[in-house]
Formats: C-alpha cells, sequence, structure tokens
C-alpha cells in the first residue's frame, strides 16, 4: 500500500509552501495531506502538543490502519518525533526537507541562543514579526520565482509569540524505528544533511533557496516518491 503523504509546513510560514509539491503527488496518483499549523501559537505555552492535534486531527480524513509518510520542512522537523509518536497512523517514513534535526536525545530547544539573541529584540509585547520580515530583501527575494506565490506565502504567514520559539520539545525514544530521509535545498543546512548522513539517513539534495519546494515543486515531488520507494 502506497503510504498517505504528510507534508508539514514549518509554524513560522504557512500550507501553501506545501500546495505546489501537493499538486504534483496527486498527479502521480498518491494521496496527500497537508495539515495546517497556522494556529498552533494562538493560547499559552506549551506549544507542541497543539502542533501533534492539529496533524492528528487532520489524518481522520484518512482511514485507520493506512500507512503514512511525514515530510517535515524547517523548524517542523523539530516536532517530527512528537508527531510520530502523537499519531494513531503507522509512519513507515520520515522525510526531513531543509530542516532543523531533533536532538539525538531530547528535549530539543526550537531555536539556538544565538538564534533567541537575534529575535528577542524583534519581539513587541512578545509577539515577533512574521518570518519573512526578519530579513533583508537581499534573503527573501531569491526565495521566490514570481510575485503572486510571494504575496500568498507571505500574507498567509502568522506572528509567532517570542515564547513559541523559547519552548522545548520532547524527543520520545525509538521514535526513528523507521527509515528517515534528508532532502536539501540551501547551502546554510549543508551540516545538517552531513549529521543526518551521520546517522545513517538517506540524503539527496536538490539545490536552491530555503523554500525551493515552491520553485521546483515537481523535482521536490519525484525525490520524496523516490525516498518513499527506496527501503
Amino acid at each position: 500500500m502506497q503510504p498517505v503523504f504528510v507534508l508539514v509546513h514549518s509554524p513560522s510560514v504557512g500550507p501553501s509552501t506545501w500546495h505546489p509539491v501537493a499538486e504534483h503527488l496527486e498527479a502521480a496518483g498518491l494521496q496527500v495531506r497537508v495539515p495546517s499549523l497556522l494556529h498552533v501559537a494562538a493560547g499559552p505555552p506549551p506549544f507542541w502538543p497543539r502542533v501533534v492535534s492539529a496533524v492528528r486531527d487532520d489524518l481522520r480524513q484518512v482511514p485507520d490502519g493506512s500507512p503514512v509518510t511525514l515530510v517535515a520542512h524547517s523548524n517542523a522537523g523539530l516536532f517530527l518525533p512528537v508527531m510520530r509518536a502523537g499519531l494513531d497512523h503507522p509512519v513507515t517514513g520520515s522525510v526531513f526537507v531543509d530542516a532543523a534535526l531533533p536532538a539525538r536525545t531530547g528535549p530539543t530547544p526550537v531555536a539556538s541562543p544565538e538564534l533567541l539573541e537575534f529575535l528577542t529584540p524583534m519581539a513587541v509585547n512578545g509577539t515577533l514579526p512574521r518570518w519573512t520580515d526578519w530579513w533583508d530583501e537581499a534573503d527573501v527575494a531569491p526565495m521566490f520565482s514570481d510575485p503572486t506565490t510571494r504575496r500568498t506565502v507571505i500574507e498567509e504567514q502568522p506572528t509567532l509569540p517570542l515564547s513559541f520559539y523559547e519552548q522545548h520539545i520532547p524527543v520520545p525514544d525509538g521514535w526513528d524505528d523507521h527509515p528517515c530521509s534528508y532532502l536539501l535545498f540551501a547551502p546554510q543546512y549543508e551540516d545538517v544533511a552531513t549529521e543526518a548522513r551521520e546517522r545513517g539517513w538517506r540524503v539527496g539534495h536538490l539545490p536552491g533557496e530555503h523554500l525551493h519546494q515552491i520553485i521546483d515543486p515537481e523535482g521536490t515531488a519525484r525525490i520524496l516518491i523516490e525516498f518513499a520507494r527506496t527501503p
């Protein structure tokens, strides 16, 4: 049975970052879910249980017992172990796409001390600007191929509390007892891809920027399918 692809976006952006890839997977005859995490920070911490609940609730549309492949982009990778542990469906594969890796043993901080030092002065009454507003235009523009896509992604972004990045996420024992893979896009994640390779995971590479899945959704979908078919 082909697994259902569950494309999990970074909580810093939104589900539209996965929609083009979902269209290519569906065109190949595969089932796809793109759960929304846009409201997981609408309440006090801890936030990670609401991430798990959002994915689990979305999978109510999938028949019980159907295998799933979890695909996490960017900092959604940090939540993948608790997602895997919290789902009722069997997880037969996990793919980290230009993603942060959970600690080998938990808990895992969402942000490094250096990133928190960068973010803290941006917060107004505890709330941060949208993710793309953290960076200079020279960093943001290359991530988008056209104005329409850029507008969709930027307008969809939530404004997260600083406390979201201050949280630590548990790493359940044995979460990686199934095939795990890593898909590298941006040069900034090369060291992370190297660590994934050291963990014995398969690693693929599509050179691009951090949101390369919206630039080359066909290539991204192709590699996801290859990962799912390779034991």
